[in-house]
């Protein structure tokens, strides 16, 4: 069975159950996510998703809102512009966004200042540098979720990582802070892909932007000299 109803003033037609952000991207209309991806359940996190629905009072979050009939939406209002300005700026003023050039773009496309809130506290979290395969620096995760996904239902079914304390303190992490080879982690590599800010990289990748050579890394990853 189809449906149909208006976003942005264009006559939509979709099949019942889709939601709003696949409405959307059948039919060329540019909605931005972050929290969401295809290879995860939606959430609703990061709201920057959100359209404006005629009849609602409060925004709604595309990626997890049903299209209805006759249903009225607004991807670009002035009120869903402004929100989604507020939380690119709230972002930038509190995590490291230098390795997410796809939030960058986002800020310049909607005009946000990452200087708009200058007393806010910077999350701040040295490198877990625990295991051959990645890093972890949780000063640029914007606890977006995915990589618990893909780590556990969604993909791996291997639970070795999830949220870890409360409020402003809630981060990623391991049950009782274990490093990784002492968890459940298989080293798949599928949070690492998945990650959307660069708090999780390649341990390769990581050791090449300090300043140690392919030769280097080698030995560190063999354990041995390599021959000339």
């Amino acid at each position: 069975m189809t449906i149909t109803f208006l976003m942005d003033r264009k006559e939509i037609t979709i099949e019942d159950g889709k939601t709003l952000l696949e409405a959307a991207r059948e039919n060329g209309i540019d909605i931005p996510t972050i929290c969401f991806h295809e290879a995860t359940t939606a959430n609703a996190l990061c709201r920057i998703c959100v359209v404006e629905i005629e009849g609602m009072r409060v925004l709604q979050p595309a990626c997890i809102v049903e299209a209805a009939t006759s249903m009225k939406v607004q991807t670009r209002s002035e009120k869903v512009i402004r929100a989604r300005r507020t939380i690119l700026e709230m972002l930038a003023s509190t995590i490291d966004l230098s390795e997410s050039p796809e939030i960058q773009n986002m800020m310049y496309e909607y005009g946000a200042s990452s200087s708009r809130f200058p007393d806010s506290e910077r999350r701040e979290s040295e490198v877990k540098d625990d295991n051959p395969m990645y890093v972890r620096d949780y000063s640029k995760c914007l606890l977006c979720w995915r990589c618990v996904q893909v780590c556990a239902e969604d993909a791996q079914y291997t639970f070795a990582i999830n949220f870890d304390g409360r409020g402003f303190e809630t981060q990623i992490g391991t049950f009782f802070d274990r490093s990784i080879p002492e968890t459940s982690c298989v080293l798949c590599g599928q949070c690492v892909a998945v990650c959307p800010t660069g708090a999780l990289k390649p341990k390769r990748e990581f050791l090449l932007e300090q300043g140690l050579s392919p030769q280097e890394i080698s030995v560190l990853n063999t354990g041995r000299k390599k021959r000339k």
